[in-house]
């Protein structure tokens, strides 16, 4: 009868054991995939909230279930599958216009801190855009040198292309921290 205890008692540890290391990977999947994937900034259009060369993490959790705010630094995939990141002015059913140097939501000029609310090139937005119920209007900081929603190219960003906010910077690490 002990003989029979103890091929049970044996075959359940390893089942236990089993099930705690598929748990484990699991979860340490789910955490790679939603909080530490990757991106490597590449031109300087983010300047100077984000370098050419740096590396953040994006998260993915927020664009998964809630959509972005405005001001959010998000990852998006553009129609060509190359990703981009640039800051969300424009939310879902909002009238973006700039004129004058200036950006617009709703007839009013946008509130911003460190110049966000300015733009010297219109593009698209020079008349006034409506976005739909799932579209962001999104915007390099570097107004001069960005390729965003003003463009034809990029236009309104539906949210099924954002795939994530930035988070956090890596690289290099002598600017580790979060970023905004």
């Amino acid at each position: 009868m002990d003989f029979y205890e103890d091929d049970k008692s044996l075959l359940q540890r390893i089942i236990n054991w089993t099930v705690d290391i598929i748990l484990v990977v699991v979860f340490a999947w789910f955490t790679v995939y939603m909080f530490g994937t990757e991106v490597k900034i590449a031109g300087n259009s983010m300047a100077p909230a984000l370098e050419s060369g740096d590396v953040v993490l994006m998260n993915r959790l927020p664009a998964v279930l809630f959509g972005p705010d405005r001001f959010d630094l998000v990852v998006f995939e553009r129609e060509d599958r190359k990703t981009n990141v640039k800051r969300v002015i424009g939310l879902p059913g909002e009238t973006i216009q700039i004129t004058g140097g200036y950006i617009y939501i709703d007839g009013k000029p946008l509130e911003a801190e460190d110049g966000l609310s300015e733009v010297s090139l219109a593009g698209l937005a020079e008349h006034p855009i409506t976005l739909g119920k799932d579209e962001y209007f999104l915007l390099g900081d570097n107004r001069e040198s960005s390729e965003d929603s003003r463009f034809i190219n990029i236009g309104n960003v539906n949210r099924e292309q954002i795939i994530g906010s930035v988070w956090i910077r890596i690289l290099p690490v002598i600017r580790f921290g979060l970023t905004g």
